[in-house]
């Protein structure tokens, strides 16, 4: 008799986003994911093949349902500098409501990159580079409008504000409170002004 699926792959999926996000890929067990995910360990494997398969959708619908997303609403924006002040906000109030101080699954997944398989070290590195270009279309748009000074460093400027984000994820992990994690909005505004 074939094996037939008795649960949403989607639903199944963002179960176990959270116990990889809590846990990290090396310590999540097979036993954490089939009790996280409310399936048996015999339908884990035939829906997703194994744990570093489930682990690669994870990450990939993670990105897309969140950096992707957020990126997509703030670049929207007429003003490029408010989108930026608006990413910045949004990440440190997501700090204040994210109690257990699990920050974000790709920047902790890029915390581990050695430790990482080639096609997530691409993931990894994709994502960066994407949220990079973000900034740097942000910021050309803010010179054409007049609004970022036509004399700043775009390729300086976004590679800053990336590393700037990835402090912030790092350190509201439990080291710094929202008020603290303010002081990197200002460095970032201050990138472009």
């Amino acid at each position: 008799m074939p094996w037939e699926k008795t649960f949403d792959l989607d639903e199944a999926t963002d179960k176990a986003i959270s116990i990889f996000w809590q846990k990290g890929y090396e310590a999540t067990s097979i036993s954490d994911l089939v009790e996280g995910m409310e399936i048996n360990k015999g339908s884990l494997y035939n829906a997703f093949g194994s744990k570093k398969a489930l682990f690669d959708r994870a990450l990939l619908r993670y990105d897309q349902k969140n950096r992707q997303k957020f990126l997509r609403e703030l670049e929207a924006m007429d003003d490029p500098v408010l989108a930026i002040a608006a990413l910045f906000d949004g990440l440190i109030a997501e700090t204040g409501s994210n109690v257990e101080n699990s920050g974000c699954l790709l920047v902790n997944t890029a915390l581990e990159y050695p430790n990482q398989s080639a096609d997530v070290q691409n993931m990894v590195t994709g994502a960066l580079h994407e949220f990079e270009g973000f900034f740097k279309r942000l910021i050309l748009k803010g010179q054409k409008q007049g609004s970022i000074p036509a004399d700043t460093d775009v390729d300086a400027a976004s590679k800053s504000m990336l590393a700037l984000v990835v402090g912030l994820r790092v350190l509201a992990r439990g080291t710094y409170d929202a008020k603290a994690l303010a002081a990197l909005k200002t460095g970032a505004l201050k990138l472009i002004s």
